[in-house]
Parts: structure tokens; sequence; C-alpha cells
């Protein structure tokens, strides 16, 4: 049994301007399966609905039809199964990492010894051992969504959701945290869905790519990655990035998208003339 199922989910929105005007369609009859312990990335040109797909999926809103399973059961809600990354990494800024970080396990009622043990050992996971008393204002970018990252997997949920979480970072950090969060992935087994506009990033992180149409958001293909070979060498980083498998697969995934982009972009246009 698939650990994340998606059938025939549609989400529609009221539209703006009264009662008159039409609804407004982010997912369209979206159908996913993503099996336990896989890291899937879905990606689709701007306004495909992709965010609106991991807010369905985080339970903080609910399917106009259709319905998303997780282990088998309807998603009703927001639950601790289900940890969170967002692009913007929403720390409380009088906290510390450590502080941080121990948020979450107070609400699950871990005691307090307990929780600082655990809060250490997640910092000492994401690469932040000896910033544990930093403020997020003490901290750079890439050390703040480190803490965010921390603080979702502290409390053991089997689903990370990830909402373009390196999007606002220098490119130099965002390679470095993709290869932190494959370190992560790989070590702890969680089953990861990732939001992102890039295909480099999408390639680099995915065993499989979920690639959307424009709006109204369907799934147009799911693409599987392996770099078998690229991967048993001990490629990794530029190297890999700069393997033929690499450039394959990303203009495969750019082929799927481009009429999706060129769609996007003129219902845009369309809808800024009305």
């Amino acid at each position: 049994m698939a650990k994340i199922v998606f059938e025939g989910v549609t989400k529609a929105f009221p539209a703006k301007g009264g009662k008159n005007k039409e609804e407004f369609t982010a997912l369209d009859s979206v159908d996913l399966e993503i099996q336990a312990g896989e890291f899937v990335v879905v990606v689709g040109p701007s306004g495909c609905g992709k965010s609106t797909l991991l807010d369905l999926l985080g339970g903080l809103s609910r399917p106009t039809s259709g319905r998303i399973l997780l282990d088998g059961k309807p998603v009703t809600g927001p639950g601790l199964d289900r940890g969170i990354v967002f692009q913007q990494y929403a720390l409380l800024p009088w906290r510390t990492a450590l502080g941080n970080v121990e948020f979450g396990l107070e609400a699950t009622g871990v005691p307090r010894r307990q929780r600082t043990d655990r809060a250490r050992e997640f910092l000492e996971l994401v690469g932040l051992t000896g910033f544990e008393d930093r403020h997020p204002h003490e901290l750079s970018g890439g050390m703040r969504q480190r803490v965010a990252i921390a603080r979702s997997l502290a409390y053991d949920p089997d689903v990370l959701l990830m909402d373009e979480p390196f999007a606002a970072l220098d490119a130099q950090t965002r390679e470095s945290l993709q290869d932190e969060l494959r370190r992560i992935w790989q070590r702890t087994g969680k089953t990861v869905v990732f939001i992102t506009h890039g295909i480099e990033e999408a390639v680099y992180l995915g065993q499989k790519v979920a690639v959307m149409t424009s709006r109204p958001g369907r799934i147009k293909e799911v693409v599987p990655i392996s770099f078998g070979e690229a991967r048993t060498a001990g490629l990794q980083g530029e190297d890999l990035r700069s393997s033929p498998e690499f450039a394959r697969y990303r203009h495969e995934i750019w082929t799927l998208l481009h009429d999706e982009v060129a769609r996007a972009q003129q219902l845009e246009k369309e809808e800024a003339t009305v």
C-alpha cells in the first residue's frame, strides 16, 4: 500500500469580485501515489497549484472533491505525522536555535530534559552543533533553514513536507543544503514531498519528479530519476550535475514543462487585460 495517495483531488476557491464570478480552480483531478521512504519532488509553472497541493497534504485546507490518504486513512487536518518546512523560516525570534527546535516538542508533551537532548541531537544532525544558543538574527539564512528542518524532524514525523525551502537562499548555500537534505533523508528514511520551481534542484534531489500542468494543476507525468552508475561512482554536487545522466533528465523535464510555462504566461496576460 502506498504511503500517500491523491485520488481525484480538486481544489477550487471562490473567485474575487462577487457571487456571479466563476470559481477559481487551482487543482483539477490530481492522482498521485507516493511510497514510504520516497523522495518525491513536484515541479510546475508559477501558479499551477504546487503549494496548494502541499497545503492539502498537510491538512491546512480541504479538497473541494476527491481525497488524500495517508497510510490508508483520509487526511482531515494537520497532524504530528507530517512536518512542514516553508520557504520563510517561521522561527520564533525570541528563542534560541535550541529553543526553536524544542518548541514543537513542548506541544507533544515531551519532558524538558528529553526535549533538550532531542533538540541537540537534531541540531547536530543538520550541522549546527555549537550554535544552540544563537538567536535567529544571529544566524545566516542557510542556518535558519537548518533550524527549521531540525524543528520539523525533532518530533519524528513520518512525512516531511517542504515548500520551496531553499528558494530565498544564494546558489552556493542552496546547493550545500541540497546535499545536507539528501544526507538527512538517507539517514532517517523519511518520506519527503518537496516543492520547487527549479528543474536542476528537482533532478538532483528527487527519486521521482512529478511534473504539473499549468493552471488548473494536474499531474502531467511522473519521471523516475535514477543515476545508477553515477551515484555508485560517488559523484555528487557539481560532478553529478555535470554528468550526461543529469543533463538528460533536466532536458526531459524541461521538455515536459515548456508548453505548460508558455500556457501559464499566456493566461497571466489574458487575466491582466480583464
